[in-house]
């Protein structure tokens, strides 16, 4: 596992990193979410060793960063952010680099280089000087670098910066692919991407852990997480909003457009717990109303994510 022990970095006198803790298991992929400057990068640095710590420590693998550091970093892939790489390699000299300082020599050098060329979709830039690459083939190149020597543990910052949707997807599945004999750090601006890959969200402001779910679970956490929304047709809407309001369970009402054709309305309900789209839908039964639509509200993430950083 890897196991993040009250970890904390000044820079000056500013306190970036604020005494935090977590530990994360093979299997996991672990979303590290966070407004600009929260300390997200930083904390990812000194998990990998890139960057020592103020105070506390990481452990991989049963290694300790500070006093173990090089079998610690035998065990990790680390993607930074920017996708750094040398712009004057090609992309297949960058990697066999790559390999030969990891310690692969002969036909298992080779094999793995060309291996991962062709996970990272890379065949057809293979002997290309990366600086004339397009951002996206730079940071498949670096992400390329980070799984060269197949590590137990993956430490990804802004994996999918600079892909298109369809880099994006690519590589989101390989993430999830290679999480089963792996625990996985990526941070992420993309809350889509939370829900596509991640078992678990962390979400850190001002250096400190504010939060620690799963996705599902943050969006409990949204004002929305519960509520029903509802789309009728030609309705007197003073009715409706009364026949809405007197289901038990249900807190608040909003009517959220109406017009000759058509009202839509939001049902919020009392606790986060209470379940009432059953009970809306029988009164609506009983009282013959035209709904032409229904939905219940997972809850929003970033919703979820401004009412904690903000």
């Amino acid at each position: 596992m890897i196991e993040v022990q009250h970890l904390t970095k000044f820079f000056g006198s500013k306190r970036a990193v604020d005494d935090i803790s977590f530990t994360l298991e093979k299997g996991e992929i672990l979303g590290f979410l966070g407004p600009n400057g929260a300390g997200k990068s930083t904390t990812m640095r000194m998990i990998t060793g890139f960057m020592p710590p103020s105070g506390g420590t990481a452990v991989i693998g049963g290694h300790d960063i500070r006093r173990d550091s090089l079998e610690a970093r035998r065990k990790l892939g680390y993607l930074p952010e920017n996708a750094p790489v040398y712009p004057d390699m090609s992309v297949f000299d960058y990697l066999d680099f790559c390999a030969e300082i990891r310690g692969f020599t002969g036909a298992d050098r080779k094999k793995r280089v060309g291996d991962t060329i062709d996970k990272c979709f890379l065949g057809g830039v293979r002997h290309q000087t990366i600086g004339t690459l397009s951002k996206g083939y730079k940071q498949r190149v670096c992400f390329a670098q980070s799984i060269l020597h197949d590590p137990e543990y993956l430490i990804m910052d802004e994996p999918t910066d600079g892909l298109d949707p369809n880099q994006k997807h690519e590589v989101r599945l390989m993430i999830r692919e290679m999480s089963a004999e792996k625990a996985i750090i990526l941070s992420t601006h993309i809350l889509d991407e939370v829900d596509a890959v991640c078992t678990r969200a962390i979400i850190i402001a001002e250096g400190r852990i504010q939060a620690d779910d799963t996705p599902a679970g943050l969006r409990t956490r949204s004002p929305y997480h519960g509520a029903v929304s509802l789309t009728f047709g030609p309705t007197d809407s003073g009715k409706l909003m009364s026949t809405l309001r007197s289901v038990e369970g249900v807190k608040n009402t909003i009517l959220i457009d109406e017009s000759r054709s058509e009202v839509s309305v939001r049902v919020l309900p009392r606790t986060r717990e209470t379940l009432i789209a059953d009970r809306i839908m029988a009164a609506l039964s009983r009282d013959r109303y035209d709904l032409k639509s229904m939905y219940v509200e997972q809850g929003r993430l970033d919703e979820v994510f401004r009412n904690i950083t903000m």
